[in-house]
């Protein structure tokens, strides 16, 4: 199935990501849909905006339908208007590492103080070079979605 998107999540221990990274963008997104099964997301991402739809996981959480469009950051910003309540707001690093590129958000607002990375992979097994600031994985954990962090605030439950 084409559009698929297979990725692996981390909570992230410490802050040597930054001096790794080759970019840092800022991120504001917000959902129309948040559904677990098809969530549709709008975002600006630096100057640029993008819609998205993404399917539900499957049992390992690690793959999913994901269809992406890049908008206007006019229309962007219009449809973040009429998002549901709670926009998120984050930082996203890329760091290179070995032969892939973590992404990893430093989220805001009612999410600050959660940092997780992401890795992209090619099939679900594919082996990739972990940095020393990985913790535990949550690959497939629903709280930790995007699209649940902006009902469910990470500084709502965390510990």
């Amino acid at each position: 199935m084409e559009h698929l998107e297979i990725e692996r999540k981390f909570l992230v221990t410490s802050d040597a990501y930054r001096q790794e990274a080759t970019s840092q963008t800022r991120i504001a997104q917000g959902y129309l849909n948040t559904d677990p099964d098809r969530t549709v997301r709008v975002r600006i991402m630096g100057e640029k905006g993008f819609l998205t739809i993404k399917g539900g996981p499957n049992d390992s959480g690690t793959t999913r339908f994901e269809w992406e469009i890049e908008i206007s950051t006019l229309e962007a910003t219009n449809l973040i208007d009429l998002c549901n309540t709670g926009i998120l707001e984050k930082y996203r690093y890329e760091v290179p590492m070995g032969k892939h590129f973590f992404e990893v958000d430093e989220f805001l607002g009612e999410n600050k103080g959660l940092v997780i990375a992401e890795v992209e992979l090619n099939h679900e097994d594919e082996k990739f070079e972990k940095p020393e600031w990985l913790g535990e994985e949550v690959t497939g954990q629903k709280q930790y979605y995007n699209s649940q962090l902006s009902k469910n605030p990470f500084n709502t439950w965390k510990q």
